[in-house]
């Protein structure tokens, strides 16, 4: 963040400025928030009093994820000129993003009143205001002994399947003809019955319920085993994951670590197809929690949008329950431990503390569970705070103390866009592996998964994106991030 107490900037220096915020604006345009950030740090380096700068560049780091650093430009602009109305709109949605939503009511119901008459203003504070008012009755229910689980509330045998549907139907157990017919309803964008979405998900329920928060796997001599990062709603680089590596099976184990909806606009497909391989291989198939495999994030990255528009709001809340039972980390071969996101503000954290971890909540904004499924590693040794205003920053000598406490060899972790698909760093006590390819559509970088043998040596595999439906991913997001420039 540029310092605006140093001398004024020189005629030279407003001009140049000038030129890098339009050469940025046009890099946010072509949808290169990175390169978009970086001329708008030049830009505010030049000339750092301009309160447009900072506002330009938060909403570029809204879109790289970096809310952390977009809240800091947006109040930024508001010291600069509490008068900028964009200020306000940024800030609230950075907030929005960080899951601080009585902060970001705030600021929206400020823009409102000084723009009594602007539709847009209004919708977004209403907007925000249906999820304080959802999240004040979702913590009432919370302490409500009489409350009953969403599943507890489902009979399947009340719910007829009609004679004019024709996809696959699950009668009995799941078999791998169902999961096969499944796979190819989707690819061919039709919809399961509702029966027996419930079905799958009420099963995958029971598993992950007796799941430890930290499970153990041992890879077989005779065995590869795959680790996916996350896929974000992208159904068909799903498919195409199974048609490289093949279809999960008692031969082919998979761990997906996280991050399977948001986004991408098939995250339905993603999940169902997921939890019923879950249910057909339970000691086969593991599946990790993310950070979008919550509440927060479903409302407004689309997951909760989709299943409304595609099944109903009834269905949503079972999710939520699921997930909530999802593990938070796996330990392969007691070498290697996978997680979603990284390691913690602590050095003494031990695997024993990771599995008495309470898992069956919403992440809070502090502590082992949201360090595990928000922090992100750094280059130089450490800790700082994350760029995404959650979790943190961690270092390689961070990483090289924990392998080291817990006899580790190295971590797993997802989280973040990486060019080819993975990064190996801290000197390769720290793999990153992202599964999404052209993640959004428009980061244009590869995907790519990981396979293990006995030896626990990486193998990556890398692939690009391939094509899909013409459904834009955030289709279903919330109007909150409808963002305009």
């Amino acid at each position: 963040m540029a310092d605006s107490s140093g001398p004024s900037a020189t005629p030279e220096d407003v001009a140049k400025a000038e030129e890098h915020k339009n050469k940025a604006n046009e890099y946010f345009k072509d949808k290169k928030y990175v390169e978009a950030v970086e001329f708008y740090t030049r830009a505010i380096d030049l000339n750092p009093s301009v309160a447009s700068y900072y506002g330009n560049r938060s909403i570029a780091h809204l879109r790289t994820e970096a809310f952390g650093y977009a809240l800091q430009d947006a109040s930024k602009t508001l010291e600069l000129d509490k008068n900028y109305i964009k200020g306000y709109y940024r800030r609230a949605s950075a907030y929005m993003a960080m899951g601080k939503f009585k902060l970001a009511l705030k600021d929206y119901e400020l823009v409102k009143k000084v723009r009594s008459k602007d539709k847009d203003a209004i919708q977004k504070y209403e907007e925000c205001n249906k999820i304080v008012k959802w999240m004040a009755f979702q913590k009432a229910i919370a302490v409500d002994t009489t409350y009953t689980s969403v599943a507890d509330s489902i009979n399947l045998d009340t719910i007829d399947v009609e004679d004019s549907y024709s996809g696959p139907k699950l009668d009995d157990d799941i078999s791998a003809g169902f999961m096969k017919n499944m796979l190819q309803w989707f690819k061919d964008q039709k919809k399961l019955h509702k029966k027996y979405c419930y079905k799958i998900m009420l099963e995958a329920k029971k598993l992950f319920e007796a799941t430890q928060t930290l499970c153990d796997i041992k890879i077989p001599d005779s065995n590869k085993f795959t680790v996916c990062g996350d896929i974000h709603g992208q159904f068909y680089d799903l498919l195409n994951i199974f048609e490289l590596n093949g279809v999960p099976s008692q031969d082919n184990p998979y761990l997906f670590n996280g991050d399977f909806v948001d986004r991408g606009s098939f995250s339905f497909e993603v999940i169902l197809v997921l939890f019923g391989y879950k249910v057909l291989y339970p000691q086969h198939f593991y599946m990790a929690r993310g950070n979008h495999e919550s509440i927060n994030m479903n409302q407004m990255y689309g997951f909760e949008g989709e299943t409304k528009a595609k099944y109903s709001s009834h269905m949503f809340e079972l999710f939520t329950e699921i997930f909530n039972w999802l593990p938070l980390a796996h330990c392969i071969n007691e070498k290697v431990l996978v997680m979603h996101g990284g390691l913690f503000s602590r050095d003494d954290v031990k695997l024993d503390e990771i599995r008495k971890i309470d898992r069956f909540r919403q992440p809070s904004d502090e502590g082992l569970m949201c360090e595990l499924l928000w922090s992100d590693p750094q280059p130089m040794n450490g800790r700082s705070p994350s760029k995404r205003g959650v979790g943190i920053h961690f270092g390689p000598d961070v990483t090289e103390q924990f392998c080291s406490l817990n006899k580790l060899e190295f971590i797993i972790r997802s989280h973040e866009v990486k060019d080819n698909g993975y990064e190996v760093s801290h000197n390769g006590k720290c793999i990153t592996v992202f599964s999404a390819p052209n993640y959004c559509d428009q980061m244009g970088n590869k995907g790519a998964f990981i396979t293990l043998t006995n030896d626990l040596k990486p193998k990556f595999t890398t692939y690009e994106a391939v094509p899909h439906p013409n459904v834009r991913p955030m289709q279903y997001a919330n109007p909150l991030f409808g963002l305009g420039f």
